[in-house]
């Protein structure tokens, strides 16, 4: 698990709106119907959500990443566990199953361990680091898989239940509601996340979050702690929006081929609210706007601050990416902004991806999946795609890029014909006051 918040009295509220339905009631009198608000189980005599959550469990599996032992080796020096996490079967039938990248990052061999003692290898399918993604397949009979639903249909509130294998035990389920969704803010990845309070721990890296009816929302992802490492009531997860169109990518052409609108973006914040007097810190700043491009063609104009996306909220630049993304050439998105305090709408086409490995908008470049404007003191980088070249070589937004293969840069056109074409870059930037070698390979 990536990262880590507060478990708020999720049982104790259970327990209320468990009260609720036996206000007044004795005996069987007290036995729920299907309209009643909690699943009872008259059988037994107790509240479950079981007879759901069974059906799914069998197809939530462990996953063992195996790779090159550090140090001195003896024999056949076969590949050692160098990281676990979780797993769900979502197409039992070409044993196909979805797990976080940073879960197989590095392997070189995989496992999968199912519920009924059985192990298999895997191969792996596809990655995706900008949303934390991955693609593992094995052959097997038997087995089961994980319905899934559609994220869109999700409420803050709905009770969710992690399943996985946390700090080394076995399958565990946990529960807690949808504490918040489209979360973002934690760079400008592609990031749309549902947050949750169901406890979510090392090992749970991969596994499903699932509804109360035991259907897959989403992919658990990553965890916010308050500095211990382990659960403080505050995870995340993918919703199943994203992971389908991410699966359906990696499992027919082997990567993630995101759509685009020409619009280049970077993140509202504080200090450029106060920059364009607004009185709000949530939204995507456009850059730029690419000649020719439907960003364009809408009418979007540099420093217009978009606000919602398809009705959504938007909360940074990760959140616009994460909707355009997923979308279909010839898609058509609706956008609403801000422009001089008025608000407007737009309608933009979603086009497939170029093949330009540098686009130059107006004050902006964007190349292998950083940035960059005009600065003080040269090009600076103000956003870094997420699961990107750049990301993957670790330029951050702020970065002040001096030389590009030891040959001075001062403006953009200069940055532009300095990274244009294919082959490996090395940059020279300043980031806090100290010089840092970058390779763009």
């Amino acid at each position: 698990m990536r990262r880590s918040t507060n478990r708020a009295n999720g049982l104790s509220i259970l327990a209320l709106a468990m009260a609720i339905p036996l206000l007044g009631a004795t005996g069987a009198a007290a036995q729920s119907t299907p309209q009643g608000p909690i699943p009872y189980d008259s059988r037994r005599g107790v509240f479950s959500f079981a007879e759901g959550l069974e059906q799914a469990l069998p197809a939530v599996v462990q996953v063992t990443t195996l790779g090159q032992s550090e140090g001195p080796s003896s024999g056949e020096n076969e590949p050692r566990p160098i990281s676990s996490g979780s797993g769900a079967i979502i197409d039992a039938r070409e044993g196909i199953v979805v797990t976080n990248n940073h879960v197989v990052e590095g392997g070189r061999k995989f496992t999968v361990d199912l519920t009924d003692g059985r192990i298999f290898d895997a191969v792996l399918v596809g990655t995706d680091k900008a949303t934390d993604l991955a693609v593992l397949k094995f052959d097997a009979s038997g087995l089961s898989e994980i319905e899934v639903v559609d994220s869109d249909q999700l409420r803050t509130g709905d009770l969710a239940f992690a399943v996985g294998y946390p700090l080394g035990l076995d399958q565990t389920l946990t529960m807690g509601v949808i504490s918040g969704l489209g979360r973002s803010g934690m760079g400008d990845r592609i990031e749309d996340y549902i947050q949750t309070d169901a406890a979510v721990n090392s090992g749970n890296s991969g596994g499903p979050l699932l509804d109360s009816r035991g259907r897959l929302i989403g992919i658990n992802t990553s965890i916010l702690s308050g500095g211990g490492g382990g659960n403080d009531g505050i995870a995340f997860a993918v919703p199943s929006r994203i992971l389908m169109y991410v699966v359906g990518q990696l499992r027919t052409v082997g990567e993630v081929r995101r759509g685009s609108t020409g619009a280049i973006l970077g993140s509202l914040n504080a200090e450029r609210s106060r920059d364009f007097g607004l009185g709000i810190v949530r939204g995507a700043v456009v850059e730029s706007v690419a000649p020719g491009s439907s960003a364009e063609a809408a009418g979007l104009r540099r420093g217009d601050v978009v606000t919602r996306i398809q009705n959504r909220p938007v909360s940074n630049a990760g959140t616009v990416a994460a909707t355009i993304g997923i979308a279909q050439p010839g898609t058509q998105v609706q956008v609403i902004y801000l422009r001089d305090g008025r608000e407007g709408r737009a309608t933009l086409t979603v086009e497939a991806p170029g093949d330009r490995p540098v686009v130059i908008g107006s004050g902006v470049v964007v190349a292998r999946g950083l940035s960059a404007r005009a600065g003080a003191d040269g090009p600076q980088v103000f956003a870094v795609e997420g699961g990107s070249v750049a990301a993957g070589a670790g330029l951050q937004a702020g970065d002040l890029i001096r030389l590009v293969d030891d040959r001075p840069v001062t403006d953009l056109d200069g940055l532009g014909r300095a990274l244009d074409g294919g082959g490996q870059r090395t940059l020279s930037v300043m980031r806090g006051g100290e010089a840092v070698e970058i390779i763009l390979p």
